[in-house]
């Protein structure tokens, strides 16, 4: 027969590369491939690293909301980095506009990944075990045996095949039962198709909505907490409402009215120092700070809060930040009338020596307003440049020294300032640097009078009658408080992650099949295999088993 003169078997085309031609997707085309890709498995995976990459800042860098005073003292420090940092939200990482964009994004995407997987999985649990495959053989894990009345079964193909469904239904499979026509190649038949393992799967779908509960709970459920932070010098009492917080945190449906009334008074804050071991001398071992917590009921609660061992009262948790020393400083005009006194925390710039900075200020009561910058040194030593530094963290040889400036403090403009800082811009030194004045210096108990006959200046020996130095000088504590709404939510997703990874990890899916045709001799030929969706090394002796228990169940007679 003659072809069409149009006929060509593409031999003799030229060899012409021919442009793809690709149809053009609009904005609901883009949108679908946006939401496809961002919904994927891989994109939530990258999503979850770059989140937990993005939390690393938060634990380098001092945050506002858990250690302002560690922000004030970064800024100190690091004048030219810190607002660097602070423009890119490094002291708010947790609340900063990229980490909360990364959140929501890993939120999004969770949920478009385990809805439609739900979805799968409840029409997979409803449907039927598949059916047999036609040749059982040519599955990896495969295995057959030829029964009779030699080997004591007195069975048929439909009756070996029930003795296989009841046996997989009692190993925890779902079982169908299918029958096949007698071809040329393969007589009748009939079967058992059984699966199990789809708890796999379940695990797999608890621990991602577990990923999305715990999102939910701390995206929405910290909302409604709140965490402050206060100094408290011994013997001194905070009262837990607004205004006796040094620094407060939100949330974003915080009402006042939830915080609980109570006080906090501390009663006394001990440490404890290496002195044995001289490599470590003077090393802090152990922080203790013994407070009594009060309700206006009139319930008390005397017990000691550690580094690590917090105190949980009237739904909040009470955390020990930090420690130092809080001189007691007396300033009185030249008539001897008390214009101040308080006892100052000085922040510690050294945590093995505790050589300390604090700021005193003196806003009235003497011709103009004064501020102190101080150093505190627990124990004393000169250097050869006749400034001191200190030696041991404990009360050995308590030095404070003070630098007295004069002029506006800038606390009248109603602009708040840091009680840990002074502005020294526009004020005038009276001692120290090129005033040709010296610096003051006090032990406890003793008192110095302030330049220009402005007064006197007292460091008050808080236990004058004691041996030594020993409690001559408060220290205090910074406790941070929490009202955390988060807690049992978190905990409850956290422990169902860890279910559903064991599930997945643990529970194997896997196929088995059990056929049975009758021979013409009056025997049963009975087929085994199995096929498993994912590694499951474990199949091939399962498999084994089951023929084995089956054969025991028809009646094999074994040796």
């Amino acid at each position: 027969m003659s072809r069409p003169s149009d006929y060509t078997d593409g031999h003799d085309a030229p060899n012409v590369e021919q442009p793809v031609s690709q149809p053009k997707l609009g904005p609901l085309g883009w949108a679908r491939w946006i939401w496809r890709q961002l919904t994927s498995m891989r994109t939530a995976l990258l999503l979850l690293l770059l989140l937990a990459i993005a939390a690393i800042p938060g634990s380098l860098v001092p945050q506002r909301s858990s250690d302002p005073n560690g922000v004030t003292q970064y800024f100190t420090e690091h004048p030219d980095l810190a607002p660097v940092l602070d423009n890119i939200q490094m002291f708010d990482v947790f609340t900063s506009a990229w980490f909360s964009a990364i959140y929501i994004l890993l939120f999004t995407s969770l949920v478009g990944c385990v809805i439609p997987r739900v979805k799968h999985h409840i029409g997979a649990l409803r449907a039927k075990p598949p059916r047999t495959p036609a040749r059982l053989n040519r599955l990896g894990d495969f295995s057959e045996a030829t029964y009779g009345a030699g080997d004591g079964v007195d069975s048929d193909a439909a009756a070996a095949v029930s003795s296989a469904r009841d046996l997989l239904k009692k190993s925890g499979y779902r079982v169908a039962l299918y029958e096949s026509q007698a071809t040329r190649t393969s007589p009748a038949s009939i079967s058992v198709s059984a699966e199990r393992g789809y708890l796999r799967e379940t695990g797999n779908l608890i621990f991602h909505s577990a990923l999305l509960l715990i999102l939910l709970v701390v995206g929405i459920g910290g909302g409604f907490g709140y965490s402050g932070q206060r100094v408290v010098v011994e013997g001194q009492t905070f009262v837990n409402v607004l205004g006796d917080y040094d620094s407060f945190s939100p949330g974003r449906f915080f009402d006042p009215a939830q915080l609980a009334p109570y006080s906090l008074t501390l009663d006394e804050f001990n440490v404890d120092y290496e002195t044995e071991n001289i490599n470590a001398y003077g090393q802090a071992i152990d922080f203790e700070a013994n407070v009594t917590a009060r309700t206006p009921s009139g319930s008390e609660d005397d017990t000691p809060i550690k580094v690590n061992d917090p105190l949980r009262f009237e739904g909040t948790d009470v955390y020990l930040l930090g420690n130092g020393y809080a001189p007691t400083v007396t300033v009185k005009d030249p008539e001897g009338n008390v214009v101040f006194t308080d006892s100052i925390p000085f922040l510690p710039q050294d945590p093995s020596t505790l050589t300390s900075v604090g700021v005193v200020k003196v806003p009235d009561g003497l011709k103009k307003q004064l501020g102190m910058v101080g150093f505190f040194y627990p124990t004393a030593y000169p250097l050869e440049t006749g400034a001191y530094t200190s030696t041991y963290p404990g009360l050995e040889y308590p030095l404070l020294t003070l630098n007295v400036y004069s002029g506006d403090l800038g606390i009248d403009g109603g602009v708040p300032k840091s009680v840990y800082a002074l502005d020294v811009d526009g004020m005038t030194p009276l001692t120290g640097g090129d005033t040709g004045v010296e610096s003051i210096e006090l032990m406890p108990g003793q008192s110095a009078d302030l330049p220009n006959g402005m007064g006197t200046i007292e460091f008050v020996n808080e236990n004058p009658t004691g041996q030594g130095f020993e409690g001559s000088v408060h220290r205090f504590a910074s406790f941070d408080i929490h009202d955390d709404k988060t807690q049992l939510g978190v905990a409850i997703g956290a422990g169902l992650v860890l279910l559903g990874l064991l599930i997945s990890l643990f529970v194997p899916r896997r196929r088995v099949w059990v056929k049975a045709s009758d021979n013409d001799d009056g025997t049963v030929r009975i087929e085994y295999a199995g096929l498993a969706r994912g590694e499951d090394p474990g199949l091939a002796d399962a498999v084994e088993a089951i023929a084995y228990r089956h054969g025991t169940a028809l009646g094999v007679e074994r040796e």
